[in-house]
């Protein structure tokens, strides 16, 4: 599934990507592009704007709450999305890039001397180059969707 989360919902975005799910996010309240860019990439429009909704013939969802956790609720009932822990953290929160694995010796440099001495796996955003880890972040993430009314 493939999500294009328009510039009022940034949190929201990046939260979709920890998910592991395709959401682009796309830095224009022009009406005209923002469809344009989800029929030519083929993607669900998620937003807030009552305007934007009200075209008809797109996949769309207007997010009704200013909370993110109920934003997150409302996404993932309405599109009847299930997270899946291994989907979680495979795409880079800024790019929206599928991560790849890295060799640790080549990270050494790039993360905290303590991060590089007590974690084994490192994956690299192909775009960006910025380097992840599974730290504590992890964990309240979890603990977070448990808030939400989702496991993962």
């Amino acid at each position: 599934m493939k999500l294009l989360v328009t510039q009022e919902l940034g949190r929201l975005c990046k939260w979709l990507r920890i998910l592991g799910i395709d959401a682009s996010y796309i830095r224009s309240n022009n009406l005209s592009e923002i469809i344009f860019s989800a029929i030519r990439e083929s993607r669900i429009i998620i937003t807030r704007n009552r305007r934007l909704a009200e075209h008809p013939g797109l996949k769309m969802v207007l997010i009704k709450s200013d909370f993110l956790k109920e934003q997150l609720r409302q996404i993932l009932d309405e599109l009847k999305i299930e997270i899946r822990l291994e989907e979680m953290f495979m795409r880079c929160i800024i790019c929206n890039e599928v991560l790849r694995e890295v060799e640790k010796e080549k990270v050494k440099d790039l993360v905290p001397e303590y991060v590089f001495n007590t974690q084994e796996n490192f994956v690299e955003c192909p775009k960006c180059k910025r380097i992840y880890w599974q730290g504590t972040h992890w964990g309240n993430v979890r603990h977070y969707l448990e808030e939400i009314g989702s496991s993962a």
